[in-house]
């Protein structure tokens, strides 16, 4: 399906424009410790190739899913510690904060209670994820958990949760319950399909998305955003005025 992108030995090295978001607050960077980059000579690769097309600051955001990647803030800080250090061999200057995208289960809203155990991506926004097969049953409850603990919860991708395409009043019931919104940079290329594209683009539409998260995890995903009309794309829904990636 995407057969017109650049296909060579240099293609982590994108040339596009993507500095009106200046901030990447999902990406999975950190080394070896969930399905994103598996050493450090790629989290480097992949973050000079980010810096080409434009981020200047990233936040990433490994899984912590126990039942696949059990993280905690400690081996999240310590991956951060290790890739600082070699981006400093590498002179990179540049700003990595360690955050984490949680699964939403059980472990997690025990994990709520413990709050010097959470790594919001901004402040107090914690940056959560769901199911791709079906919605937590507590889905609602857990929302207000964390917004009775003082918490701002960021959805990410919710375009790509398929359950909800057919029930497009769900955003706009996640929006008026004070959750923000994050659509995958990708999913609005067609990356991962076009009913996923067609989602994100009523987000963008309907003035539901709050940020815009790259979601990286590999050279597929960075060569991937050397396409100009996605460029062309974002920069257009910038000019909104209601992304907040540059705030942060």
């Amino acid at each position: 399906m995407f057969g017109f992108f650049r296909k060579n030995k240099q293609s982590h090295v994108v040339t596009g424009n993507l500095s009106c978001l200046g901030v990447d607050m999902h990406s999975h960077l950190l080394p070896g410790i969930d399905d994103g980059s598996p050493d450090v000579e790629t989290s480097i690769r992949l973050i000079r190739g980010m810096m080409q097309n434009g981020y200047r600051k990233f936040i990433t955001t490994p899984h912590v899913y126990p039942d696949l990647y059990p993280n905690t803030k400690e081996t999240i800080l310590k991956a951060h510690a290790l890739l600082n250090e070699h981006l400093k061999e590498a002179q990179l200057d540049v700003e990595i904060v360690p955050a984490a995208e949680y699964f939403i289960d059980e472990q997690f809203v025990d994990l709520i209670d413990q709050r010097d155990q959470l790594l919001p991506i901004h402040q107090n926004w914690i940056l959560v994820e769901i199911s791709f097969l079906a919605p937590p049953q507590e889905f609602s409850q857990v929302l207000f958990k964390l917004f009775t603990e003082g918490y701002q919860p960021v959805l990410a991708h919710p375009e790509r949760y398929s359950y909800y395409h057919h029930r497009k009043e769900k955003y706009h019931q996640l929006k008026d319950q004070g959750c923000l919104l994050q659509v995958n940079l990708l999913s609005l290329l067609g990356y991962y399909g076009k009913n996923v594209q067609e989602i994100a683009r009523y987000l963008v539409k309907e003035q539901l998305v709050d940020l815009i998260g790259s979601d990286l995890h590999h050279d597929r995903h960075l060569e991937a955003m050397a396409h100009p009309s996605l460029w062309a794309e974002v920069n257009r829904i910038m000019k909104s005025g209601s992304i907040l990636n540059p705030t942060l």
